[in-house]
């Protein structure tokens, strides 16, 4: 007797998308509301519910307890609310925060993709919580699954003075040209844009499977604005920075240039043979492509060519992080950005925040790639109480280096993938280190992710730390294995591992000595970027350590990457 041929992951997950659109299937979320989580078959727990942005909640333990790489589920699911661009009004920040204390134990976490995330929701609370989204003009459509994530862009686009131009109306088309369209359900893995009109590039361009970044050139003695055209960047436990074609995109192609991108990924066969190389990238990484045969390929889409690009002129050792009051392009206003630490904000200051944009603006906010929430259009005037409103609600327009610049994945609480606990991790770390480094005053990208997939972006960080375990008095205890010298822009490099690893309680100490080491022994006006990159692994390892230690190996990803923890 033949014996039967199991699928693979990737069969199966191919096979359940080719025999159902979810986006087609919302009776069905409805009928599982009403019969209880016992209701839901397999199919939906695991895969369906993605293309609503639904994602099973962990049970606390991370990974720990599971099988296959992934923890255990609760009864319970995670939501995420893609925000393109950013871009809220005060009362679409109010429903989220009216969903958030009805049915998410008021709490919601900002993203690194400007999303907004509940956790918490039951399955019989789901159609209520989509109800109050979509009344409010919200929808978490797309925003997990294989299909396009939130499109990201600048948050000040349309604010800043110094911007090449306003590129946000064509993140909204990207988004409804793409999401909800049934060409594109079913693509390999998630794809990732980002269209920006700033020079600073904060919504990362490099790392997306589409970057659109604004150039102006004179043509003819005329000035035009368009975008030059990176494909394929990605992080995860492989990153690989976007490649750049030779490309000037004009404003009117834009969206007939992201089709045909999002065409070529979907079409591609040979990344739905493996869950965990199903990215864009890996066409570049394991198929042999190059960018100039992906522009071949592009064009022939398309069917024009698209002109030659000239530089593009990445920032150098940009930081931004929106916090604090500035100026916009408009004389008498500016902005006023809250440092949200780690993106943990209750029900109750989104609540706060969406009075306040009213109370002392036009009702206009914006959220930020690194966690933060913006309030827009404010006359400079009451720009300061502002200010201090929002610091009274918890919502900090200043703050230190640690408080700004940490950012933290979702971790063990809520994901079934993570190593180590995160979001109350990075409060207690920055508090120890503002505590052991009252002075600091340098900018720091401090990233902590609880596992090698990379949600909380340790690869682009200037210290970057990776979840671990490892065994202390005979006890498992939370670890972090360090990476530093991260960057993007004209300087771009992921972070080096450094070969070091110590127990969660030590890291605060472990990197108050690397900083003070950058204190004492800095040229003039070098850069923690800088300092890094003149120091090999083993003088900083020294550093981390306060003594001369052997390199310890990073272990390899316990599970595969995620399919929507990180947005």
């Amino acid at each position: 007797m033949t014996t039967p041929v199991q699928e693979t992951k990737a069969q199966r997950v191919e096979r359940l998308k080719r025999e159902k659109n979810p986006w087609e299937c919302l009776d069905e979320i409805r009928r599982f509301a009403r019969e209880g989580f016992n209701s839901i078959p397999a199919e939906w727990l695991g895969t369906y519910f993605r293309w609503w942005g639904v994602y099973t909640q962990g049970d606390g333990a991370g990974v720990v307890g599971g099988k296959g790489g992934e923890g255990k589920s609760a009864p319970y699911f995670m939501i995420r609310i893609r925000v393109p661009g950013g871009i809220l009004s005060s009362h679409q920040l109010r429903a989220i925060s009216d969903a958030a204390k009805l049915h998410a134990r008021g709490v919601a976490d900002l993203t690194v993709r400007q999303n907004v995330q509940l956790h918490w929701v039951s399955i019989e609370s789901l159609p209520e919580v989509l109800e109050i989204l979509w009344r409010a003009g919200l929808t978490t459509t797309g925003s997990c699954g294989d299909d396009t994530r939130n499109i990201t862009g600048c948050p000040v686009a349309g604010l800043d003075g110094d911007e090449i131009c306003d590129a946000s109306p064509l993140v909204l088309q990207a988004t409804e040209l793409l999401v909800g369209n049934p060409a594109f359900y079913n693509l390999p893995r998630k794809l990732k844009i980002c269209i920006t009109g700033c020079r600073v590039w904060c919504s990362y361009p490099e790392i997306n499977d589409v970057g659109l970044t604004a150039l102006s050139y004179t043509r003819n003695g005329h000035p035009e604005v368009g975008f030059s055209l990176q494909v394929c960047g990605g992080l995860s436990s492989e990153p690989f920075f976007a490649k750049r074609l030779s490309a000037f995109v004009r404003w009117g192609q834009v969206l007939p240039v992201i089709k045909g991108v999002a065409e070529i990924y979907r079409d591609a066969d040979c990344l739905r043979e493996n869950r965990e190389r199903a990215r864009l990238k890996y066409l570049f990484m394991r198929h042999g492509w190059t960018p100039e045969h992906f522009q071949e390929e592009l064009e022939r889409r398309i069917g024009f060519r698209l002109e030659p690009a000239g530089d593009d002129n990445p920032p150098a050792d940009s930081y931004r992080d929106h916090v604090g009051i500035h100026p916009q392009k408009l004389e008498g206003y500016c902005y006023v950005g809250a440092a949200v630490l780690r993106g943990r904000i209750t029900a109750e200051q989104l609540g706060a925040a969406a009075d306040l944009a009213e109370d002392f603006a036009r009702g206009e906010l914006r959220i930020t790639n690194m966690q933060n929430l913006l309030v827009v259009n404010v006359p400079s005037k009451r720009a300061e109480e502002l200010a201090r409103e929002l610091a009274a609600v918890g919502l900090r327009p200043e703050g230190s280096p640690f408080w700004r610049g940490a950012i933290a994945c979702t971790g063990m609480e809520f994901c079934k993938l993570a190593i180590t606990e995160t979001k109350s991790f990075a409060r207690w770390l920055v508090e120890e280190m503002d505590e052991l480094l009252p002075g600091f005053d340098q900018d720091l990208k401090l990233h902590i992710t609880g596992c090698p997939n990379s949600c909380g972006q340790h690869w682009i960080a200037d210290i970057g730390i990776e979840g671990k375990k490892m065994k202390v008095d005979g006890q498992i205890v939370d670890a972090y294995y360090f990476f530093v010298g991260g960057a993007v822009g004209e300087h771009r490099k992921f972070a080096r591992p450094v070969g070091y690893r110590c127990p969660a309680s030590e890291v605060p100490q472990a990197i108050a000595r690397l900083l003070r080491a950058y204190e004492s022994g800095r040229f003039d006006a070098e850069n923690l970027r800088q300092f890094f990159a003149r120091h090999g692994e083993g003088t900083l390892r020294q550093f981390l350590a306060g003594e001369e230690v052997a390199a310890v190996t990073r272990d390899s990803s316990p599970g595969r990457p995620p399919h929507g923890v990180e947005g």
